[in-house]
């Protein structure tokens, strides 16, 4: 199968998975994709150790690193990294520190007596470029930021080492701001989609992104696609490629927290939220005791990113591991619905691509009868 995707990276498929975790990353890879490994929970000693062993285990096929990079937050301007973090404890609220700490102890989480001292990784434009760096000593194929456009040097930077940039884009005035500073692939990614995403659905968004960034651009579809049909739905729109998240979150070599994986198979596609609950922008998550209390009227209401993670980031290892489970939430998209069982990834990617090719063949008996 040959689009403008397949034949800019040499892959063989269109599909691009995005996954914090790097075993799924390489057997996509393998399997004919493009795995894009999410580098926000890594410092740079650990995302070196991640692409050294996805450099000796994706079987010389490329793969990505995706870094949060947002265009605006709270605290941009209040000095380096070493200086920022208890800077920004600073500006936390004692009300929603009292707020969260009672809503643990409401569901028998019990107290820490760890330092969450990993609250900023990759949050912040001084957070990020150390990751960038440490990216661009590997033979990287793609750089995708996920919040607002990259700055023009990182983009420029990128292309220096021959690596191609992605940005996602929620409507189409992102899209054409990620244009102007030199972005090579948009990721149109509707409200459908896991994670931080934008309020417009799939369906409308990637028609109004491919015209709005004109021909010479490539756009990734993105936003409730985990079928085959789905992805041929994507590429009747205009795009030429497929960008996936959530469906990797059930696959066999993925690291999903053992108490967060049940729920995500029982759930159905109505059993996501959008909220700002994690991190202070709005994020689809799994629909749960955490994102009720949140919005409830007792809320105190959320803080701007990075504050609200830097709040929560410390709760969620301890919800993970006591507690009820009732505040277990994970973020995921609508496609939930369709992640019934455990498969290999490399499975996922042939289902994927079966059910395209029949996809494509029942509407080519369409036309031609």
């Amino acid at each position: 199968m040959r689009t403008r995707a397949t034949d800019l990276f040499g892959i063989e498929y269109p599909i691009f998975a995005f996954s914090h975790c790097r075993d799924v990353v390489a057997a996509v890879s393998r399997a004919g994709g493009l795995g894009v490994l999410g580098a926000l929970y890594f410092t740079p000693e650990e995302l070196e150790t991640e692409l050294a062993w996805l450099d000796a285990n994706t079987g010389g096929r490329p793969y990505g690193v995706d870094v949060v990079m947002p265009a605006t937050y709270e605290g941009g301007g209040l000095g380096d990294a070493d200086d920022l973090v208890g800077r920004l404890q600073g500006m936390i609220p004692a009300g929603h520190r009292t707020f969260l700490e009672d809503l643990l102890a409401e569901h028998g989480v019990e107290p820490s007596t760890e330092s969450a001292g990993r609250v900023l990784l990759g949050w912040t434009d001084q957070t990020a470029r150390p990751q960038v760096d440490v990216a661009l000593k590997h033979p990287i194929a793609l750089l995708a930021n996920a919040l607002g456009p990259p700055p023009a040097d990182v983009v420029a930077l990128a292309h220096e080492h021959g690596v191609k940039v992605a940005g996602l884009a929620s409507n189409a005035r992102h899209a054409r701001k990620q244009v102007d500073v030199g972005v090579d692939i948009i990721v149109a990614q509707g409200t459908e989609a896991g994670g931080h995403t934008g309020d417009v659905a799939t369906m409308v968004l990637i028609p109004e992104v491919v015209d709005a960034v004109g021909a010479d651009t490539i756009v990734l579809a993105a936003g409730g696609i985990g079928r085959g049909r789905q992805v041929a739905a994507g590429l009747a729109l205009g795009a030429d490629g497929a960008w996936t998240g959530s469906i990797w979150l059930t696959v066999e070599e993925a690291d999903t927290p053992e108490r967060a994986l049940p729920k995500l198979l029982a759930a159905t596609s109505r059993d996501t939220v959008r909220s700002r609950a994690w991190t202070g922008k709005p994020a689809r998550f799994l629909k749960t005791a955490w994102t009720e209390a949140w919005e409830s009227e007792r809320s105190p209401g959320y803080l701007p990113m990075p504050l609200q993670f830097m709040l929560v980031a410390d709760a969620l290892p301890r919800i993970a591991r006591s507690g009820d489970g009732e505040l277990v939430t994970f973020p995921v998209g609508q496609i939930v619905g369709s992640m019934k069982a455990v498969r290999p990834a490399a499975q996922v990617v042939y289902d994927l691509m079966s059910e395209y090719v029949e996809a494509i063949e029942r509407l080519t008996a369409i036309t031609e009868g």
